[in-house]
């Protein structure tokens, strides 16, 4: 701790992301990326945008991506609004929309930077206990309450929730924004953006990097009421109004534009989870069921410690959390057949071992 920070930043417990190695002859399951390159047209579209007008300043409201998302979505333009990742979006909703005034509300177990947030922005929250089987249980959720955060699919669980049962939670919850993480929705999951024409309080939250497979442009998108988007606006702006630059949203206009590479790709991930998730289980793993492009598994008879250490050593990268209730279970994210083959031999031989 530096003498030089403030009170808050000597306060903080900051989110860590998975491992980025720079050895690229690793075999990476631990960021939930895309195992998948990115659709064609999207690089012709970064290379195109890469020209002399790059002395300019982007869009500050990005106006053409987001009329592509509405047009996409069946929603209008002010209905849509985009960021620097759904991380950044996140962050803004949490100051944009919940309120100090009572905790807000999200699960135990869940996305690390929802704790992060609420610490950073003084918020007190309430945890809602997973129930034994990882499901959320969203009647446990009280009111009032400051606002409320649920993943779906949850992560870091794969579990998804049925849309009917996030209509019930968004009704009952009226007077409160409810946000509705939905970074691996694509991938089986049923979404929620069908509540937004009927519901003012929720805000649906997305985003290009695992579907899409851009990572590493940095694109998020959030869907809601127009009042909903300005409160984000409002907020955007007071620290930044150039969010996204020109490459990325050339970029993401043309992910979206290329609906067969994304469903195609979509397919092969979702594949390659069921045989994963078949082959794990002949191996004696317990696997919950994942409605996401990961897949969180545990051994009865092995610790999770144990495996993840000694996957390294072998090149293959997993996540490990060493947390209450699942420090034993292992998030391995989805990647190509040929990946997901070398991951089953290597724990095959460990558990001979």
């Amino acid at each position: 701790m530096s003498k030089y920070w403030s009170e808050l930043a000597s306060s903080l417990t900051p989110y860590i992301p998975g491992e980025q190695p720079q050895d690229k002859k690793v075999i990476k399951l631990n960021t939930n990326e895309n195992p998948y390159p990115p659709s064609s047209h999207v690089l012709d579209a970064i290379k195109a945008a890469s020209d002399s007008d790059l002395r300019l300043y982007p869009d500050p409201n990005c106006t053409t991506l987001r009329q592509t998302i509405a047009a996409y979505h069946g929603l209008r333009e002010q209905q849509v609004f985009v960021g620097n990742g759904s991380d950044e979006i996140l962050a803004l909703a949490f100051a944009a929309l919940f309120k100090s005034t009572s905790p807000i509300s999200f699960p135990d177990i869940t996305y690390s930077f929802y704790k992060v947030y609420a610490q950073l922005y003084n918020l007190r929250y309430e945890l809602i206990p997973l129930d034994d089987e990882f499901n959320i249980p969203l009647d446990q959720i009280h009111r009032p309450n400051g606002g409320i955060i649920i993943p779906n699919p949850n992560a870091p669980t794969g579990k998804g929730i049925a849309v009917g049962r996030i209509e019930q939670l968004v009704a009952e919850h009226r007077e409160q924004v409810v946000i509705i993480d939905e970074a691996y929705i694509d991938f089986g999951g049923e979404s929620a953006v069908q509540l937004i024409k009927r519901y003012p309080n929720v805000l649906v939250v997305h985003t290009l990097s695992k579907s899409r497979s851009l990572a590493g442009l940095r694109v998020g998108v959030a869907l809601g009421h127009e009042e909903l988007i300005e409160g984000l606006n409002r907020v955007k702006n007071s620290f930044n109004s150039y969010t996204l630059d020109r490459l990325a949203i050339a970029g993401a206009v043309a992910a979206y534009q290329d609906e067969a590479h994304f469903i195609h790709h979509i397919q092969k991930v979702i594949h390659t989870r069921e045989r994963t998730v078949a082959q794990l289980r002949t191996l004696g793993f317990k696997v919950i069921d994942s409605q996401a492009n990961f897949v969180c598994m545990t051994h009865v008879e092995f610790e999770a410690e144990t495996l993840y250490l000694a996957l390294r050593e072998r090149g293959i990268l997993v996540r490990h959390f060493n947390e209450s209730r699942i420090h034993n279970y292992l998030r391995v994210s989805i990647g190509t057949d040929s990946e997901m083959d070398s991951f089953i031999e290597a724990l095959t031989q460990l558990l001979r071992v």
